[in-house]
């Protein structure tokens, strides 16, 4: 009875061992915005360091008071220049913060992650590989083009997703469609702040 009582003891910590890591791997995250919530899940087993470089600014506050400032869709106005046609929405940290933040990470290429851009999938803005600093955005509809190898940007790399939403697929799209003069969304809609579900 006393070894029975031992090794279900040891059972159970081990299954509160891996809980802990499962939940450590997949964070929820809550975007309040000026036009409502948006939920997603975040996967740090496959795109840890994004992830953690992303939550660097949320613990910090830079997204609070931050905006969606920028809409990408299909209209003819919209790209006009842009033979490989995306939609997206992308938003930053607060405008004075945005030179405040830590330096440029490497580029997690889906390739490496295995998180393509699906419709809802969280990924990071960039220039040249290797430059994502804040600047993140979310696909609406599948964009296989902003994989690895896709022809969105010349250089074929991709961009590096990190998450995915769960909840406010609505409150996305209506981003996507405010007002706004070419892709600048005028105004910018708010984030009131950017927060991990306990």
């Amino acid at each position: 009875m006393k070894s029975f009582s031992v090794i279900l003891a040891f059972v159970l910590v081990a299954m509160t061992s891996v809980q802990g890591e499962a939940d450590q791997s997949s964070q929820l995250l809550r975007i309040h915005t000026s036009s409502g919530v948006i939920e997603a899940q975040l996967d740090s087993a496959h795109a840890p360091l994004t992830v953690t470089n992303f939550l660097k600014y949320v613990a910090a506050g830079h997204y609070t008071g931050g905006q969606f400032h920028r809409t990408v869709k299909l209209h003819p106005d919209n790209q006009p220049n842009s033979p490989v046609k995306i939609e997206v929405i992308q938003g930053g940290v607060k405008p004075e913060l945005s030179e405040k933040g830590w330096a440029p990470i490497t580029l997690e290429r889906t390739n490496a992650t295995g998180i393509k851009h699906l419709d809802g999938t969280l990924s990071m803005a960039r220039a040249g590989a290797d430059t994502a600093t804040s600047d993140f955005f979310i696909c609406i509809g599948d964009q296989p083009e902003l994989d690895f190898s896709g022809k969105r940007n010349p250089d074929g790399q991709g961009f590096a997703a990190f998450g995915r939403v769960t909840k406010g697929l609505d409150v996305v799209r209506k981003i996507q469609g405010s007002a706004a003069e070419g892709q600048k969304l005028t105004p910018p809609i708010v984030i009131e702040r950017v927060e991990l579900v306990q």
